[in-house]
Parts: C-alpha cells; sequence; structure tokens
C-alpha cells in the first residue's frame, strides 16, 4: 500500500522530489548567506538563476514530446556573439530591440534546422542536436573569435536592477511562463504534445500530426535558448562564444529533477523550474562552503547524481519493506 501510494503522487505530482530537495537546498543555503531573503540578494540569485531557467524550459517541452536537445547551450552562445557584437556598448534603443528580435529569429530558426531533421528526415534526436550543436558553436566562434563586446550599460542595468513591488523582474517571466504554459495544456497542441511523447505510433492512429507537433517542440526549444542567450548577456553585459557551454547539460539536469523523463510523454515546466533554482542553489552552497575550487565539480556532479538517483532509492526501499 506505501508503495502504490508514493507511485501515485510522484506521478500526479512529478516535481514532489523537487520541491523537497529545494526546501532543503534553500536551508542549506539560508544558513549558509542569511541574507538569502532579502530583497538585494534575491534578485541577485534570480537574475543569475534566469538563464537557465528559461533554456530548462525549453528542454523540458522537447523532453515532453519525446525528444532531447544537445544544442541549447551553443544557440545561447550564438545569440550573446551576436548582441555582443552587433548592439555594442553605445547602441542605441531602437538597435537593440531590433537585433534581439534577430536574436529572437535565429534560435527559432536553428531549432527549425534540429526539428526539420529530426521530425521529419527522422534521424536520432541525441545525435542530431549534438552534431549541430558544433555548427552553432563553430557559427558563434566566428561571430566572436575572442570575448569582448557588449550591450550598454543601461540594458544590463534594466536586467539587474528592476524590482516590482520588492519581487525581481525574473518572478514577473517566470509567472507569465507558467500562465502562458498553463493556457497551452488547455489546447489541444498541448495535448498533442503529451500524446506524442507518451507513444507518437498510437497518436499518429489517432490523427495527431506528429511530425509536426515533433518540429515546433523544436522551434520552441530554440526560442527559449534565444531567450536564455538574451538574458545571459544582460548578466554579464559581454560577450563570449563558450557562454553557453555549461547550459546543456544543466538544462537536462534540470529538467529532469524537476520530474520530466527522458522518456517522454510526462512533466510540465514549474519542476524544470524549480530544478534551475537547486541547481544554482547548489552552486552557492558550493562557493560559501568554501570548497576548494578542484573539488566543486565533483561535488556538484555527485549531488546531481544523488538527486536523480533518490526517487528509484526511495521506491526500492519501500518494495523491499513492504
Amino acid at each position: 500500500m506505501k508503495q502504490s501510494r508514493w507511485q501515485q503522487r510522484t506521478y500526479r505530482h512529478p516535481y514532489l522530489f523537487a520541491l523537497i530537495l529545494l526546501f532543503v537546498a534553500f536551508t542549506v543555503n539560508l544558513l549558509l548567506q542569511p541574507n538569502l531573503i532579502e530583497p538585494t540578494a534575491l534578485n541577485r540569485n534570480m537574475r543569475v538563476f534566469l538563464p537557465l531557467i528559461l533554456v530548462a524550459i525549453g528542454q523540458a517541452i522537447v523532453m515532453i514530446g519525446g525528444g532531447i536537445d544537445i544544442s541549447v547551450g551553443s544557440i545561447v552562445s550564438v545569440v550573446n556573439a551576436l548582441l555582443a557584437t552587433q548592439i555594442g556598448l553605445s547602441g542605441d534603443p531602437a538597435t537593440a530591440v531590433l537585433i534581439m528580435g534577430v536574436a529572437l529569429l535565429v534560435g527559432m530558426g536553428a531549432g527549425a534546422l534540429n526539428g526539420l531533421f529530426i521530425a521529419y528526415l527522422r534521424l536520432q534526436p541525441i545525435i542530431t542536436t549534438f552534431a549541430t550543436s558544433f555548427i552553432y558553436a563553430g557559427l558563434a566562434l566566428f561571430i566572436l573569435p575572442n570575448p569582448g563586446g557588449g550591450v550598454p550599460p543601461q540594458f544590463t542595468a534594466l536586467y539587474r536592477e528592476t524590482v516590482v513591488l520588492w519581487l525581481p523582474l525574473a518572478f514577473y517571466i517566470i509567472a507569465a511562463l507558467l500562465l502562458a504554459w498553463a493556457l497551452v495544456r488547455r489546447t489541444r497542441y498541448g495535448r498533442y504534445l503529451y500524446a506524442v511523447g507518451g507513444k507518437a505510433d498510437a497518436a499518429y492512429e489517432t490523427g495527431v500530426p506528429v511530425r509536426a507537433v515533433q518540429f515546433s517542440t523544436y522551434v520552441i526549444s530554440g526560442l527559449m535558448a534565444a531567450l536564455g542567450g538574451i538574458a545571459m548577456t544582460l548578466l554579464t553585459g559581454s560577450g563570449n562564444a563558450q557562454v553557453g557551454d555549461p547550459l546543456t547539460l544543466s538544462s537536462i539536469t534540470a529538467a529532469v529533477i524537476g520530474g520530466t523523463p527522458l522518456s517522454g510523454g510526462a512533466g510540465g515546466i514549474a519542476g524544470p523550474i524549480i530544478g534551475a533554482v537547486i541547481l544554482g542553489l547548489i552552486r552557492n552552497i558550493i562557493s560559501f562552503a568554501n570548497v576548494a575550487t578542484w573539488w566543486q565539480t565533483f561535488v556538484n556532479a555527485a549531488i546531481i547524481v544523488l538527486a536523480l538517483a533518490m526517487p528509484g532509492i526511495i521506491n526500492l526501499i519501500r518494495r523491499r519493506n513492504a
């Protein structure tokens, strides 16, 4: 009975474990950083977390549809390089808005290329996006061979310092995305997305446009990666053709921690948002605990592996005690 009750809870609420882990990470972080919930510290943390949150949302949508996108980090790098070189430190607002619009189109175009290969040419998602990640990484290096460039200080200040009713800008962006997702879930497209991810062949037999849905997930992923690239550029204020590299695996990890299975057909975007925040808090813990630099990667990886394995460990314990 205990086993079935746990399984029912984790199935109905796939981000339940993420909430538990978030509570633990938040508590430890609060002990190491007592001012964590003060407006200044909260804003500082959320503006750092937001790029990964945006990329993880796009990654989760692809995973719900039964795919995976290894190229998201390279798309972030392309957008960052494009903004840093085309806007410039003395760019005017009109030019900046135009270039940001172009950057969003570039991200969607990169996602569309992935979707074309995977949905219509039926290539393997992980191999295809791994290959295109090198194409996009090379394009980023072509645009910006050496770190540099940047965006005007007023744009970075707008991103870093905007607080409305004591809440950072990131909270309003996240709220808007959650609202948009809640609306999408109620549409035919939302039902199609889960059907395709759950069992594409069965969905096709019932008249679901499987290829179009799969294609759309990669376009959305490219769009979210582009938004993540814009957020990253406004956060750093400069350009680096490799700035997005760490976000690829982190986005997958955040999605999985948040209850989106690699098998597809389940999950949402609330869990990946929580997962991205958890990863950010873990990085804070490692930093505030004064862990030696060469240990940080090991400790971070160990915590992530434990987080991914914990639901299975709990189920194993419950089966043995049943």
